[in-house]
């Protein structure tokens, strides 16, 4: 998690914050006319949503590589055999693009739910939660076969994402909070002396490893429900998860 997560976010952030034009933006405003928009102002916008798109997009396929990986090691910790960090990066990156592909259409099919008044989005959110570990386990319709498990239990599937949802809003809200604080302390051109720099870097390394633990909630809390999910459907043991993941 601290390499596929958390390590990524923070690279991110730091890119992202560093491409900002909003400094030099503030600044123009001053001298320029009212109104008047700074210059290269379209080029500048272009080039920070190609940073934001571009950076996720590849910050999704690493952390895609991540759940793979963290996925088979909790499996296969739970059934009593060897996992080792390379066998796990090894697993995750055959499984990442597959899962990324699979994450996407997730994301987008829960973006477009919230443009519908916000709960279609929520209620995809609930009934597509399953999707990634049915990637892995089962290879087969993830968005079809998490919908179904979603319905045939609906409380108790309700109940077990909501909680980890909870887990995961609450860290996420505290560490986003902590790294606006901590970098605005800077200013708003943080980058504009070696020692700023420094600091914003170090501010943005402590609140990712902050948000660790809702990385690890996450992943943890839904693969757990996801085999609570399938013992109700059949029997079904660690050793027996641990050979579906191959």
């Amino acid at each position: 998690m601290l390499l596929t997560q958390v390590l990524p976010a923070a690279v991110l952030s730091v890119i992202a914050l560093g491409v900002d034009p909003s400094a030099k933006w503030a600044a123009q405003a001053d001298s320029a006319p009212a109104g008047a928009l700074p210059d290269n102002f379209a080029a500048e916008v272009g080039s920070l949503l190609l940073v934001l798109v571009g950076g996720s997009l590849l910050v999704g396929v690493v952390q895609a590589v991540g759940w793979a990986s963290g996925s088979w090691v909790i499996t296969r910790q739970a059934a009593g055999q060897p996992a080792s960090l390379e066998s796990a990066l090894r697993y995750g990156l055959r499984r990442a693009l597959g899962l990324w592909g699979w994450t996407l259409l997730v994301s987008l099919l829960i973006g477009v739910g919230v443009c519908f008044c916000v709960l279609p989005g929520i209620y995809l959110a609930f009934a597509l939660s399953m999707a990634g570990p049915v990637y892995l386990f089962e290879r087969h319709n993830p968005i079809g076969r998490s919908f179904r498990m979603f319905h045939d239990r609906l409380g108790l599937l309700l109940g077990r994402v909501a909680l980890v949802a909870l887990a995961v809003i609450v860290v996420s809200v505290v560490s986003s909070s902590l790294e606006g604080v901590g970098t605005s302390a800077f200013g708003t051109d943080p980058f504009a002396s070696p020692g700023n720099a420094a600091g914003v870097v170090v501010v943005i390394g402590i609140t990712a490893v902050l948000a660790l633990p809702a990385h690890l909630a996450q992943m943890v809390g839904l693969l757990v429900t996801y085999a609570e999910q399938r013992a109700h459907e059949a029997p079904v043991n660690s050793p027996g998860l641990a050979a579906e993941l191959g």
